[in-house]
């Protein structure tokens, strides 16, 4: 879904009769959504029941695809997208569900694949559409989003049980609202530095910081906060945060500079004048790779813990961007480089929950993964609104470059936080 309309991106200001800053909110909007509801959906999971709210998650997924296949015009289509955008939760509320309900053994493995998930189908969504666009209508996209929401909500009817944990309390209304207003300015101000004035992007940073920092002094005086800050203080837990936020800027950033490079027209000397189609293509391995180097990760996390492997998953990132700078003449090459790139965020990623998981109670499990996940969802959004002010000032083919250079070095930083995180034993 977070990948799903990019390569529509250049074609909705003429078939919604719109300009291109407005059809930006087709991204943004359910960038918003998804910040706000990743950690309301986790809260709500350890307190009623983590399948229930996977179930209204998958829920608001199909509403969200049907409403946007059933769109003609813009307004329509932005409302779409963000009730697809409050379905983001699923992927913590699974690792919860993994913990809750799979033996030792199997869990390390489990959460491993399901939180690289989050790369392989950003990913695998970009040929996807972009063969659904060269194909048919791009109403199609959202009609096969739908029909896939509908079988997968099947699927978890039938085959996955409601966890009998549950940490009970009254839910924190006034601070999912302190953290919403928070996130939204944040974001707001982030994704849009670039485009809006000045003033306006910082007066929005300010309210994000003021209202931050009021609602932690409210989440540490309520009784049964929406985030347990004291909990997420932990060393072990802060730091699988600011490592996975790090990383994620580093994930992200390869995605904008390779479609570029391969579609732009092999006449500017910079592009390879590839369609959309094969650009997509050239991304599927990286995918696949992070599928498969996902049981990889636990197998070291069991063996080394999983610290070892998010450092190893960063380092194996830092190569790939490394190598990226020097490598972005032939199709092969990018081939290479995503992939490289691609097997560190399996590693890394699935690493992410392990650290996470070891380090809180079973009770708020899946409102400190939702956290995690919210956490990775800022680095990519910083990813991308820094990517997009280098593009705009730097001259091709040197800002590809750079960008690359700047995915290399927040890798290594990755690195240098995890180095920090304490050491945890073995799941086996």
């Amino acid at each position: 879904m977070q990948t799903l309309v990019i390569p529509l991106l250049p074609r909705f200001p003429a078939l919604l009769d719109s300009s291109p800053g407005d059809t930006a909110w087709v991204i943004t909007s359910t960038l918003l959504a998804s910040a706000v509801a990743t950690p309301v959906i986790g809260r709500l999971g350890d307190m009623y029941g983590k399948r229930r709210m996977l179930l209204v998650s998958l829920l608001m997924l199909v509403a969200g695809s049907v409403i946007a296949a059933l769109s003609y015009s813009l307004v329509p289509l932005i409302i779409g997208r963000v009730v697809q955008g409050l379905a983001v939760g699923v992927i913590p509320l699974g690792i919860s569900i993994m913990r809750d309900e799979l033996p030792l053994e199997r869990l390390a493995g489990a959460t491993a694949l399901m939180s690289a998930s989050l790369g392989v189908g950003g990913a695998l969504g970009l040929p996807a559409a972009a063969f659904l666009v060269e194909q048919s209508d791009w109403h199609m996209l959202f009609w096969t989003s739908a029909a896939a929401g509908v079988l997968v909500l099947v699927a978890v009817l039938v085959v996955v049980p409601e966890s009998p944990v549950r940490g009970g309390g009254r839910f924190d209304f006034l601070g999912a609202l302190g953290l919403s207003v928070a996130l939204i300015c944040l974001l707001l101000g982030v994704s849009k530095a670039s485009t809006w004035s000045g003033a306006t992007t910082t007066g929005l940073f300010v309210v994000a910081a003021v209202v931050l920092g009021l609602w932690g002094w409210w989440e540490l005086r309520s009784p049964q906060p929406l985030v347990d800050l004291r909990t997420t203080a932990r060393r072990q837990v802060l730091l699988t945060n600011i490592a996975s936020a790090v990383f994620a800027f580093a994930m992200f950033a390869q995605s904008l500079v390779l479609p570029q490079v391969l579609q732009l027209p092999a006449s500017t000397g910079h592009g390879l004048g590839q369609s959309l189609l094969v650009t997509g293509l050239v991304l599927v391995p990286s995918g696949l790779v992070m599928m498969a180097t996902a049981p990889l990760s636990a197998k070291i996390s069991n063996a080394r813990g999983p610290r070892v492997t998010l450092i190893l998953g960063a380092l194996v990132v830092a190569i790939g961007y490394s190598a990226g700078v020097f490598m972005l003449t032939a199709v092969w090459q990018l081939v290479v480089v995503s992939a490289v790139i691609g097997a560190g965020i399996g590693l890394g990623y699935g690493a992410m929950p392990a650290l996470i998981m070891g380090a809180v109670p079973a009770s708020e499990t899946a409102a400190a993964n939702s956290l995690n996940t919210l956490m990775r969802a800022i680095g990519t959004s910083v990813s991308s609104a820094v990517a997009g002010v280098v593009l705009t000032q730097v001259g091709v083919p040197f800002s590809f470059q750079l960008i690359m250079g700047l995915g290399a070095a927040t890798a290594l930083l990755a690195v240098v936080v995890a180095a920090f995180i304490p050491s945890a034993r073995p799941v086996s």
